[in-house]
């Protein structure tokens, strides 16, 4: 019997390093490239139009935005606004659907009587058809403008590693090589606070409601911020038996809600082991407490290395990838795992990320409870879908029952 596989949605023609899920229009925006090498590999922001046919989720490419010579490494989305990591700066995009006009003003009738126009760019639809993914819909296009950009990163080999908008979306907070967290007005990108959060590279920030950020370092640390004063750092091994002897980093942290508790927050963290080793010590994530960083729960997630950590929109499930290429999809209650499917591209995760449950995400989603999207540097771009809990416990029964059945043969 082959390896189980998960859907391929879309591949497209450069690395893949960074995803994120538009809630109201149902876009998928992926985002990557070879960088400023001369290899002919190109550097590139696509959207995709998510929808159901045929029962099945597909996408199909509506906009492939260029972006020269650098590659997008990181993503983080603000209604119709992207901020996008290139190398060392922060570049704002703006995108705007807009419907195809069918005819050319001059002969409107005439184009009418042929059928629909041809989208804009014919070059982008051949190039979709030619990576596997469905040609671009006709009658929407997308009109994607670039806005402000801003260097983010100082340090002697300056990149942005991470960014995330805040809860109002007026702000985006900025990490990289240098150990700095800098915040930036929306739209603007005019600096309104610069601080030295960590010794050495941060790796991932996030922020949650009141100006809370926490953000996780090269340093061994994860650091709780109210705006530039330091709350209190993250102890994640301290009601732990012994751990093996080898150092942990924080290598994720995100936010999310607690499901039917309004005023519930936690905080998700991912810790690594610092060294690879011959025989890897497992990786773990820890539940928080988001008001008073206090832990809740840590639970091990295998000896693969975790590379990304993703939260759904309601916070019920966890979206990990890792860097042999595997995705696995946890309850955020629990930690308990539901979902796994060993190197399901492998070669390293670079980002995940859920289909939203509000907007048109609850249509799209069809018969199942969770839909979560990763990407590679293998260029693809696939899909994880998690049944209806009530399905998996009609199942389990009905298999309960056959095996009762078969005893008392």
């Amino acid at each position: 019997m082959g390896r189980r596989r998960a859907p391929e949605l879309y591949r497209a023609p450069f690395p893949l390093y960074a995803l994120r899920v538009e809630p109201s229009t149902g876009l998928l925006i992926t985002a990557g490239g070879g960088g400023a090498a001369k290899t002919g590999i190109k550097n590139g922001v696509h959207f995709l139009q998510l929808e159901q046919i045929g029962g099945a989720l597909s996408a199909s490419l509506l906009h492939s935005h260029d972006t020269e010579t650098k590659a997008t490494m990181n993503l983080a989305l603000a209604g119709n606004i992207l901020a996008a990591g290139q190398d060392a700066s922060c570049q704002l995009l703006q995108f705007r659907p807009q419907e195809q006009e069918t005819g050319d003003k001059q002969d409107g009738a005439d184009s009418q009587e042929q059928g629909p126009r041809q989208r804009k760019g014919a070059g982008a639809a051949a190039e979709t058809q030619e990576t596997g993914a469905a040609t671009q819909r006709e009658g929407v296009e997308l009109n994607v403008e670039n806005l402000q950009s801003v260097q983010t990163d100082f340090g002697p080999d300056p990149l942005q590693k991470t960014v995330c908008f805040n809860h109002d979306n007026t702000l985006l907070a900025t990490g990289g090589t240098d150990g700095f967290v800098r915040v930036w007005q929306v739209p603007t990108l005019e600096k309104v606070l610069e601080f030295k959060a960590h010794e050495g590279e941060i790796e991932d920030l996030t922020l949650g409601p009141g100006d809370k950020m926490v953000t996780a370092g090269w340093d061994f640390k994860a650091c709780v911020w109210q705006r530039d004063q330091l709350v209190t750092g993250l102890h994640w091994e301290e009601n732990l038996p012994p751990l093996p002897d080898t150092p942990y980093r924080y290598q994720a942290c995100r936010f999310g809600w607690v499901p039917d508790q309004p005023a519930g927050l936690r905080l998700f963290t991912v810790q690594i082991p610092h060294k690879r080793l011959r025989r890897p010590p497992p990786c773990y994530l820890t539940a928080w407490d988001g008001h008073n960083f206090l832990p809740l729960r840590t639970q091990s997630c295998g000896n693969e290395v975790i590379s990304c950590l993703s939260v759904s929109e309601s916070g019920t499930f966890l979206g990990l990838g890792t860097v042999t290429g595997s995705v696995a999809i946890y309850i955020s209650f629990s930690l308990q795992r539901l979902y796994y499917l060993r190197e399901a591209h492998g070669i390293v995760v670079t980002d995940v990320a859920f289909m939203p449950e509000q907007g048109c995400g609850r249509e799209l989603l069809g018969s199942h409870e969770a839909a979560l999207f990763s990407v590679a540097v293998d260029s693809r771009c696939q899909l994880h879908l998690l049944p209806i809990r009530r399905l998996w416990k009609k199942a389990s029964f009905s298999s309960s029952l056959h095996l009762d059945n078969t005893k008392g043969r």
